[in-house]
């Protein structure tokens, strides 16, 4: 199955929307990349390869529940492979039930269909505020966790 970076990404963004984590892995390549270069406290920076992923990817559901994605932008880069895409998500966080926003930049690079690099520019104090624990990633910032 090929299809372009941006069919890849709006196919990702669906899947999120259904919560269905295990079939946003498959759309990684076996050794494919996730990058979270802003990542802090226990978030992992680096994810190598889809199981590493898949295992990423399983509790989200338990955590945040994505119900729009209220605006994405997606720009082409020199690479056909490759593009930057802006996109702002909402829902509601599981365990407070409270709403959240959050704002994103992704770089993309798909190839044969299959995500080779994702690189995820997200805010993790906007991340953490939004699934209740700021207190958590303070603390574990504080502690010299970054």
């Amino acid at each position: 199955m090929t299809s372009t970076p941006e069919e890849t990404f709006r196919r990702m963004t669906d899947l999120i929307l259904a919560a269905d984590m295990a079939a946003v892995a498959e759309l990684f390549a076996p050794d494919g990349i996730a990058e979270f270069p802003f990542a802090a406290g226990s978030s992992p920076r680096r994810l190598r390869g889809r199981e590493e992923v898949r295992a990423y990817l399983d509790h989200y559901p338990e955590l945040m529940e994505m119900t729009e994605v209220a605006a994405r932008t997606v720009r082409p880069t020199d690479d056909p492979d490759t593009v930057v895409v802006e996109w702002t998500a909402t829902g509601r966080t599981v365990a407070t039930t409270q709403p959240y926003r959050l704002d994103y930049i992704v770089v993309l690079t798909v190839r044969d269909g299959l995500i080779t690099l994702f690189r995820d520019y997200w805010s993790p104090l906007s991340a953490a505020s939004a699934a209740g624990n700021l207190g958590a990633l303070i603390s574990s910032l504080e502690n010299g966790d970054a």
